[in-house]
């Protein structure tokens, strides 16, 4: 990335302020930092940004407000929410609310770089997808992330429900596409339990970063796809079938689904 990638950072703790600052000028990004949301709403009023992280809880207005804020102004540029109140329930709701990924604090040197070159690649995507709906190409396809009847959270992972009570998980082709020369995946094991929220796979990239993905159903884990670990050119070619990662039996379905997305007519 150049140096003129500019960054919008909104958190009330000088520190974490100062940290994020210092990570993201060794990797060649420029960052304005406000401490509030009302001076983060300003800054977007008179500058252009690529992405914005923001923590939750703040003293006038929380994270939550922020994306209502851009929803209305209908501003979709990416979200990282990062926060220290790392519930497992702040982290979904903020996916449903339109994050595009959530760090929880405290947050490690490659967590937020991954996490930002994973935003910055899908700020690219939006402006592909611009370029070609005002060039009336019909490209839309490219950026749906998962087919109707699937259920997704945030875009990052789906979920399909199977006849004998089970589900299929895995990552969403767009998550896919923001990061790119998958070199290793990182399953968990069967038997192991999910957390809705929580990671669930682990994708290292030839750039040496690791992506987490989280899980969009928590449950058991009956069966996970070995074929992937081989092959893991088949996430890209099909993530929605041959791609999946785990076979689970959901802990609480009613409750996780409240959280998820339906994917019929979906696209960014």
């Amino acid at each position: 990335m150049n140096k003129k990638t500019k960054i919008l950072l909104i958190d009330d703790e000088q520190v974490i302020l100062d940290a994020i600052s210092k990570i993201a000028s060794l990797e060649r990004w420029e960052v304005d930092t406000v401490m509030n949301v009302e001076d983060g709403l300003d800054k977007l009023s008179r500058n252009k940004y690529e992405l914005i992280l923001s923590d939750i809880m703040m003293p006038d207005k929380d994270g939550f407000q922020l994306l209502e804020a851009l929803y209305l102004e209908q501003n979709n540029i990416p979200v990282i929410m990062i926060t220290g109140y790392s519930t497992v329930e702040n982290a979904v709701k903020s996916l449903y609310n339109g994050a595009i990924d959530f760090i929880p604090k405290p947050f490690t040197y490659e967590e937020i770089t991954s996490s930002i070159c994973r935003g910055l690649e899908y700020r690219e995507i939006q402006k592909k997808v611009a370029e070609a709906e005002k060039s009336g190409k019909d490209e839309s396809i490219i950026f749906v992330t998962c087919p109707a009847k699937y259920y997704r959270l945030g875009y990052m992972s789906w979920m399909n429900l199977e006849y004998e009570g089970s589900a299929r998980i895995g990552a969403t082709n767009l998550f896919l596409e923001t990061i790119e020369d998958i070199s290793k995946i990182d399953l968990l094991e069967n038997d192991d339990l999910l957390i809705q929220g929580t990671t669930c796979t682990k994708f290292e990239t030839e750039d040496n970063l690791t992506h987490n993905c989280l899980a969009p159903l928590g449950g058991r884990i009956v069966e996970r796809n070995e074929k992937i670990i081989s092959d893991p050119s088949l996430l890209e070619k099909d993530p929605f079938f041959e791609g999946w990662l785990y076979r689970i039996i959901p802990s609480d379905i009613e409750y996780d689904m409240k959280y998820l997305i339906p994917c019929s007519s979906d696209r960014i």
